[in-house]
């Protein structure tokens, strides 16, 4: 047994020996074929990079149709905020709020075809602002523009943007109610859409911007629209000064009350829209927008309840808004949880602007246009810094909370900038006009009213 046992390990060993060459040839064989397809794979996955660089972007047209369908909401909001001005303020004077909301939609419609999309998202110059190689929409079409939005035509992306460009200094109108002169308001609302409104969406937005590049974090407009705005809106308290005679309640809350329900309805296309995609970005901007809405309105009652005795109705409406504007830049990068506490922290700091901030100084911001929008987007900017994290947009950035304190400080210095230029420019502006062609109507025509005085026309019909 041992001796067989020494043969067949003799015999396993010679034909081991015997077949060494065979299997090192067969070694050699297999590695050669395999850098070969390693060496293919590669050459293909690098013509795959090159097609895919050189193909044109492909339209989506569940994105494009999702798009199109936002852009509609948001412009439904301006007459939103038509209603919810007009009733808000004296019967007298709310038909010059909705003339005023609607010339806007026309004027900013027009500076936005022949210059102002240019100017906002045009080729970067400077990092200041767009070139004027898109006016007249020039080279604006039907193809997609893929450093904006890859899925979806240019022209929708164009008009989609449009829709913020008119509700923006259209929330001006909120401070300076009751007492401007609707030529003086025609004016500023083109000056304001190009030297204010078109330079900060270049900043924020558009490719090369200063603050892009800083890499601030503004979803759907906290900065560009509502710090922008609101500021601006301080400038013209400031400016213009208080009311001729005494301050009537809102004259029509139901009305008011009908007008916050659009925004909210509105705000849906104004936040999801903005992931510029039907994808789950949408969704979660969809939900916090909702969240931080509905807490930040039973938030101000609560306040309310406290302070006054009694919940209200018009608390209620403007909690809503304070919480709709606040959630606005971060919707795109916080959690539902997140979304809670930026609409809690939105009506507590808004609720102490417009109850106590504003009585102490005395300024006039007629509808609290600064007092809701200015503060509200400033918190709302810099709590994007605190609650974003990438575990909902790996585009986005992690905030303080997510071990990234940087972010704050960048949404800080964005939300510092952005509410010096507007204040300044906006400032400077008034006083000009005011020189030129003066602000305000007379004190009697602000006594009679500026439905009549400005248009000849009068909301209410009373039967004697």
């Amino acid at each position: 047994m041992k001796r067989r046992s020494m043969t067949s390990k003799a015999l396993l060993l010679g034909a081991g020996l015997a077949l060494a060459p065979l299997v090192g040839a067969w070694a050699q064989d297999a590695a050669a074929a395999a850098t070969n397809v390693a060496a293919t794979v590669a050459t293909a996955g690098t013509n795959a990079v090159a097609a895919a660089a050189t193909a044109p972007a492909k339209i989506d047209t569940g994105d494009t149709a999702w798009l199109l369908a936002a852009a509609g909401l948001v412009l439904l909001m301006t007459p939103g905020l038509a209603l919810f001005y007009g009733g808000l303020v004296r019967k007298k004077n709310i038909l010059s709020i909705l003339m005023q909301c609607f010339m806007a939609m026309c004027l900013v419609t027009l500076q936005w075809f022949l210059f102002g999309y240019s100017m906002a998202f045009g080729p970067d110059w400077h990092h200041i602002v767009g070139n004027l190689s898109w006016a007249f929409l020039k080279g604006v079409g039907a193809d997609p523009n893929v450093d904006y939005a890859a899925t979806i035509p240019h022209l929708a992306f164009m008009s989609f943007q449009l829709k913020f460009a008119i509700i923006t200094p259209a929330l001006i109108i909120g401070a300076f109610a009751e007492r401007m002169k609707f030529s003086a308001f025609c004016v500023f609302m083109i000056l304001w859409s190009t030297l204010v409104y078109s330079p900060v969406a270049h900043w924020v937005w558009g490719m090369g911007g200063f603050v892009r590049n800083w890499g601030a974090l503004d979803f759907a407009g906290g900065t560009v629209v509502h710090i922008n705005a609101g500021v601006a809106a301080l400038a013209a308290a400031l400016v213009m000064g208080k009311r001729v005679g005494s301050m009537s309640p809102p004259h029509n809350l139901p009305l008011a009350i009908l007008g916050a329900g659009m925004l909210w309805f509105g705000w849906f296309g104004f936040n999801a829209g903005s992931a510029l995609g039907a994808n789950g970005i949408a969704a979660n901007a969809f939900v916090t927008t909702h969240i931080a809405t509905a807490l930040a309105g039973l938030t101000w009652s609560a306040c309310d309840w406290f302070y006054h005795g009694k919940p209200t109705t018009l608390g209620m409406i403007t909690g809503a808004v304070a919480g709709l504007v606040a959630i606005t830049p971060a919707c795109g990068y916080v959690t539902p949880v997140g979304a809670v506490w930026i609409g809690i922290g939105a009506s507590v700091i808004c609720f102490i602007m417009v109850t106590f901030v504003k009585a102490k100084f005395g300024y006039d911001d007629s509808l609290d246009a600064f007092g809701v929008h200015g503060v509200g987007g400033f918190w709302g900017a810099i709590a994007t810094g605190i609650w974003a994290t990438k575990a909902v947009n790996a585009g986005g950035g992690d905030g303080l909370l997510f071990g990234n304190p940087g972010q704050f400080i960048i949404q800080l210095k964005a939300a510092l900038v952005t509410a010096i230029y507007s204040f300044v420019v906006s400032y400077i502006l008034f006083k000009v006009l005011d020189k030129v062609m003066g602000l305000r109507v007379t004190e009697l025509e602000e006594r009679v009213g500026l439905d009549l005085t400005q248009h000849k026309e009068a909301a209410y019909t009373l039967l004697e």
